[in-house]
């Protein structure tokens, strides 16, 4: 266990290291634009996942047993998957120049994709309170 930890340390730092390499052959400009991205990073955290994840907490205890696991990996994946899908929807990028840039209807993939996770919370509910014995 020990020398697990040792060797996944070890290239966690070594990753590290290959991340600040290639910082240090970057612009200041775009310097500057990591930092607004690691700055909007710690923002939508703190103001949009610590407080679904605050509202999860209050909500999902309130739950019956047999339908808190489902509905907690479904909040995890939705709300993981929509942090990251933000610029795309946004489409922050998209440039007249290059018309098949972000030239998908992303808003409504996104939709598709929500009502799918939701589709298979509540099947995974129904499925587990089937074998559901009370603790």
């Amino acid at each position: 266990m020990r020398v697990t930890r040792l060797l996944l340390g070890g290239v966690g730092v070594g990753l590290v290291l290959v991340g600040l390499w290639h910082l240090l052959g970057t612009s200041p400009a775009d310097l500057a634009d990591i930092a607004v991205f690691l700055a909007l990073g710690v923002v939508g955290h703190d103001f949009v996942v610590a407080p679904l994840c605050l509202l999860g907490v209050l909500v999902v205890p309130r739950l019956p047993g047999w339908s808190r696991a489902p509905v907690v990996v479904g909040l995890v994946v939705l709300l993981s998957v929509s942090l990251m899908a933000v610029p795309v929807i946004g489409r922050f990028g998209a440039r007249s120049d290059v018309p098949s840039l972000l030239d998908r209807p992303y808003a409504v993939l996104w939709l598709v994709f929500a009502v799918t996770v939701s589709v298979a919370v509540g099947v995974a509910s129904v499925l587990r309170r089937r074998t559901w014995k009370e603790p």
